[in-house]
């Protein structure tokens, strides 16, 4: 079996880090340099680093910031935000990021999927998915940071994203995002049994028995999360965190 992986979840707004619920409200929660030395000593897995503004904005991705954190960063780490030509994966590899995370460009052209994976594989092409629940049941895929509900199904979008050529996909619940209140179950395995490539499961991670809770019920290949990793108590104060190997279980 195949050790499951927990990944920290950081969103980028301008040069600082932010946390939202269900996608809005984001919250300044410290530096992205000092966030990653502080999970540089940790057992972290690898990283998501998502900037969520780059799209919206029409932006490229801040090559600078990303140079400074892939300088910084010990574990792998995957970057969203603002990629839409193949130049900009360009770009980003050559900074020394192992993978790139595509949601709204593969929307507009999924062809940039096929580019992307074809000069550096699949396994370095992450496929975004946001979904949010309907007032009658059902899912949708949401672009614009869940402003705009695409009609699309996310197990035929994720099938897609498949067949294009990406090699993983990360699954946010928007729904969830934030919450603090566990992951969305239902929804997730339906996209893990809907294709053949790993699956990251991301929003509503509370606590740690949230992610073998995760694990349990789902045939996920990784966790993500924010909230559980930088916020601590009640009141959500903000502290840098990342559980230990021996509380999960994990082989």
């Amino acid at each position: 079996m195949l050790r499951k992986r927990i990944i920290p979840c950081l969103l980028l707004k301008d040069r600082g880090l932010v946390k939202t619920v269900k996608f809005k409200d984001p919250k300044y929660v410290g530096d992205p340099i000092n966030a990653i030395r502080i999970f540089n000593e940790k057992e972290v897995d690898e990283l998501i680093l998502l900037d969520i503004e780059a799209s919206m904005l029409k932006q490229e991705p801040n090559y600078q910031l990303i140079a400074e954190v892939a300088g910084e960063c010990f574990m792998p780490i995957c970057y969203g935000g603002g990629i839409r030509t193949l130049a900009h994966a360009d770009k980003l590899f050559g900074l020394g990021v192992e993978k790139i995370s595509i949601n709204a460009a593969a929307l507009a052209d999924i062809s940039i999927i096929t580019d992307i994976a074809k000069k550096y594989g699949s396994q370095s092409v992450v496929g975004s998915i946001d979904c949010r629940k309907g007032f009658f049941g059902g899912y949708s895929v949401y672009a614009a940071s869940g402003a705009s509900n695409t009609k699309r199904s996310p197990v035929e979008w994720a099938q897609t994203l498949e067949s294009a050529g990406i090699g993983e996909i990360l699954l946010t619940s928007i729904d969830q995002d934030g919450t603090q209140r566990g992951f969305d179950a239902g929804l997730i395995d339906s996209v893990v049994k809907g294709v053949h490539v790993p699956v990251i499961a991301c929003g509503g991670a509370g606590a740690v028995s949230d992610l073998t809770d995760l694990f349990d019920q789902t045939g996920v290949s990784a966790a993500a999360a924010g909230s559980l990793f930088v916020f601590h108590g009640k009141h959500r104060a903000v502290l840098i965190s990342y559980p230990k190997v021996s509380t999960l279980g994990r082989r």
